[in-house]
Order: structure tokens, then C-alpha cells, then sequence
């Protein structure tokens, strides 16, 4: 009898945990990053990988790209999310700003990124299969040290994701931030889409 009881808490601690972290009962809105900070210096020796395949990495010599490279001298939207082939991430978060290309070029954007913890081979695939790789350019942020860095972590261990990061995204004028939005939970899809970041800028 006592087993039978302390199996049936101990699966609920577990299913109360998973959906603390879905669904949002555990929540931030908050990051070392805000609206002001220099991404570039907030996140010195970071790099992230671009998309590609295996035989790319392997061609290119496994390089990776500057931070400078990708925020200096631009106009950039990027948005982060847990992970690639995840649900809000595949269904949601992506195809806001693949249907919205055309409204950021109006408004002058050089660059539309999207980044996860996620490795480089895994995101050219994800990228591929949704069809949007012409037009957002992937990165990966294998060790997550980039979010690290900005305090943009998540532990979604609870969803055998391991670290991950928050669902984010941000306006960035050669290289500082003009505006951020963070969701409060990895499983919201409130303020990290195209159409609201579209108005900030």
C-alpha cells in the first residue's frame, strides 16, 4: 500500500513539474539583456553556427560566426526559441516571420535570425523541412553559451529538452537593442511573434 501511494506522488510531483514548465505556472519576464545593452559586449568571445549541413560544417572547417558579424553595422530581428522541431516553435513561432518577410524589408531590416540551443546540422534541417530558409537565417547556439551570456537560459529537463532558452525575440540597431520581448513561460506565444515586434520598430 505504501508503494502504490508513493509511486502515485511521486508521478504526480513529475506531472506537476513538466507543466510548471510548459505551461507556465513557473514564469520570468525578466534578463540580463534589456532594451539599451550591447549584445556584442554583453556576450564577448560568443559566436554562433549557422545553419548548414554536415559536409558544409566539415568544408568550412567547422567555422563559426562573430556576434560583430552578425549585429555590427545592421538593422537585425532575431527571435529565439527552446528548440527546432518543437511545437509553438514549428507551428507558431517560425511561420510568424516567414509570413511577415516582406513587412520587415519595408521597414528596412538587413537581417531576420532565429536562433536555438540547438547544433547547426539540426537546424539546417528544421529550417528546410519548414521551408524558410531563403528567407530567416538559422543559427545555432550549440553549448548555449549565447544565452547563457544574455541570461536567456531555460532548464527544460522536465521535457527531456535539457538547457534550452527562453522564447524571445528583439530588435537590434547595430548591435544594441532597441526592444525585447520575453515570454513569460517557454510555452507562451504572446509577445515574441512577427506582428508584435513588427509595431516596434
Amino acid at each position: 500500500m505504501a508503494t502504490k501511494i508513493l509511486k502515485r506522488s511521486t508521478s504526480s510531483v513529475l506531472k506537476s513539474r513538466v507543466e510548471s514548465l510548459l505551461t507556465g505556472a513557473s514564469r520570468r519576464s525578466y534578463a540580463s539583456v534589456a532594451v539599451g545593452t550591447d549584445i556584442v559586449s554583453a556576450a564577448p568571445k560568443v559566436s554562433l553556427q549557422k545553419a548548414r549541413s554536415w559536409d558544409e560544417g566539415v568544408s568550412s572547417n567547422f567555422s563559426s560566426t562573430s556576434l560583430k558579424d552578425i549585429f555590427k553595422g545592421k538593422k537585425v530581428v532575431i527571435f529565439g526559441l527552446p528548440g527546432a522541431y518543437t511545437g509553438v516553435c514549428s507551428q507558431q513561432h517560425v511561420p510568424s516571420y516567414k509570413e511577415n518577410i516582406d513587412k520587415f524589408k519595408a521597414k528596412g531590416i538587413d537581417s531576420v535570425i532565429c536562433v536555438a540551443v540547438n547544433d547547426p546540422y539540426v537546424m539546417n534541417a528544421w529550417a528546410d523541412k519548414l521551408q524558410a530558409k531563403d528567407v530567416i537565417e538559422f543559427y545555432g547556439d550549440f553549448d548555449g553559451s549565447f544565452h547563457k551570456s544574455l541570461e536567456l537560459g531555460k532548464d527544460l529537463s522536465a521535457a527531456l529538452l535539457g538547457p534550452r532558452s527562453e522564447r524571445w525575440s528583439a530588435y537590434v540597431v547595430d548591435g544594441r537593442v532597441k526592444a525585447l520581448n520575453v515570454e513569460g513561460a517557454p510555452s507562451d506565444f504572446n509577445v515574441s511573434g512577427a506582428e508584435v515586434i513588427l509595431e516596434q520598430i
